[in-house]
């Protein structure tokens, strides 16, 4: 009788595994043109990543991803080593198409890697994830500057403007807020001081 709580333990633990690499549909933006349905997360199928693990950005990467990383499904699942559901696809970016491959939890995109034959750029939204000292999601444009000129271009809209980490040659900071400028124009620093951290950018 002792042995019958440990298979029902056992039986749990198995089905939370394979739970994990369902199938998850995406209600982002992204301009996205097609996309691969057959997601799968490789790293939640292996025993010991089924109990999620820790991914922290730094200068060489995200987890285990870096410069040198094949830009392929399998080995960036791998990489990052939680429970993703990764899928690919493809979609435009300056009017010329590239493909991308996304980590998704649940409904959300966690993490979009760029690349050609190796990993070049990693978006990354998701809160969970470690981040450099004196970088934090959700925290103020004035923790890490005090103006955005030198440091800040315009971002993807006029939403969002993307910023230098200081003494930083591969991590970049997008920031979010309230502006009705024109898209293309940097807001003026006071309206940036109410700006917040919603994604963290790595690049080769």
């Amino acid at each position: 009788m002792k042995a019958l709580p440990c298979a029902l333990l056992a039986s749990v633990v198995l089905l939370n595994g394979c739970a994990s690499s369902g199938h998850q549909a995406d209600t982002s933006s992204n301009a996205v043109r097609w996309w691969n349905p057959l997601s799968y997360s490789w790293s939640s199928a292996l025993p010991w990543n089924w109990f999620g693990s820790s991914v922290a950005i730094s200068e060489k990467g995200v987890g285990n991803i870096t410069a040198l990383t094949a830009f392929n499904a399998e080995t960036i699942s791998q990489g990052i080593g939680s429970d993703y559901q990764i899928r690919q696809g493809m979609g435009t970016r300056n009017g010329q198409i590239e493909s991308y491959i996304q980590a998704m939890k649940g409904q959300k995109v966690a993490m979009t890697f760029y690349g050609d034959t190796t990993v070049s750029k990693i978006d990354v939204t998701d809160t969970s994830v470690h981040t450099p000292n004196g970088i934090a999601f959700g925290a103020p444009f004035s923790a890490l500057f005090q103006k955005a000129y030198g440091h800040c271009q315009p971002g993807r809209d006029s939403q969002h403007v993307q910023c230098q980490v200081p003494n930083s040659q591969h991590l970049d900071v997008i920031y979010h807020g309230e502006f009705n400028g024109p898209s293309g124009i940097m807001p003026a620093d006071d309206t940036l001081k109410q700006w917040t951290l919603s994604e963290v950018v790595w690049h080769a």
